[in-house]
């Protein structure tokens, strides 16, 4: 007895270790070797409902046979339906929401992939990887256009009385140029806009975030809605009353 009760951990640990390593497996095969009939866009589309659900979990670049359908699909009609999807469910919410009317029921939104899009930016640098300098010179020309659906939202939510918080990763020296983009795509009366500041820096984005979101409700405001397309936009604590995710394969921000 005492020697099987010393084989039973010891089996139950090499079944484990099987167990894990038949899955690393199988998703080796899935990623690299398509089953017979698939095409890349179905394996793609798949990856990218991982993204999108989280499943994927932190990811670094997109799969190099991905490349070319993430930009047709951010330059597309399927990207532009998906959007409008996530704002018709925000606003079919924000309706059934009492405002008082007395400036502190609030929603949040992301900047970037969420009130304006980027997609112009990745179709002259490439998909593959992140240039931060690049990046922040074109964030300087301010020439993002707006995502229409969530313009569209914004503005239906102005209407309801809401008011208006934006929460970026943004840092604090570009809030000029983002200002001036946002104002020249249609975005208005918003009542805070924050950015990061010097001790946010180095932060992960859904600690700083959630800080934001904390000192918010502690200045007695009520967080409705949050908007993002990053899980690190809507996750941690506290959350809005109701997060939505806006679609983006195109990378990922912890």
């Amino acid at each position: 007895m005492g020697s099987l009760r010393f084989l039973s951990p010891l089996l139950l640990f090499l079944s484990a270790i099987a167990s894990a390593a038949a899955s690393q497996s199988l998703l080796r095969m899935v990623s690299e070797n398509p089953a017979s009939g698939d095409t890349e866009d179905l394996y793609c589309d798949s990856w990218r409902l991982s993204v999108e659900t989280n499943n994927a979990g932190y990811w670094e670049t997109i799969p190099a046979r991905c490349l070319q359908f993430v930009a047709e699909y951010m330059n597309g009609e399927r990207y532009a339906s998906d959007s409008d999807v996530v704002a018709a469910e925000s606003l079919a919410f924000a309706q059934t929401v009492q405002v008082a009317g007395d400036g502190k029921d609030v929603w949040i939104f992301d900047v970037d992939e969420t009130l304006l899009s980027n997609v112009p930016y990745y179709d002259v640098h490439g998909w593959e990887e992140f240039n931060e300098t690049a990046f922040d010179e074109w964030v300087n020309l301010a020439k993002a256009p707006a995502l229409q659906a969530s313009l569209r939202l914004y503005e239906e939510l102005l209407g309801l009385g809401f008011q208006m918080i934006l929460l970026t990763g943004r840092a604090e020296a570009q809030r000029n140029a983002t200002e001036k983009n946002l104002s020249f795509v249609g975005y208005h009366s918003w009542k805070r806009f924050i950015l990061r500041e010097a001790s946010d820096i180095g932060k992960k984005a859904v600690t700083y975030k959630s800080e934001r979101r904390a000192q918010l409700e502690a200045q007695g405001y009520r967080i409705h809605g949050n908007s993002g397309d990053q899980w690190s936009d809507l996750l941690g604590s506290p959350m809005a009353m109701r997060s939505f995710k806006l679609p983006n394969p195109m990378y990922y921000i912890q």
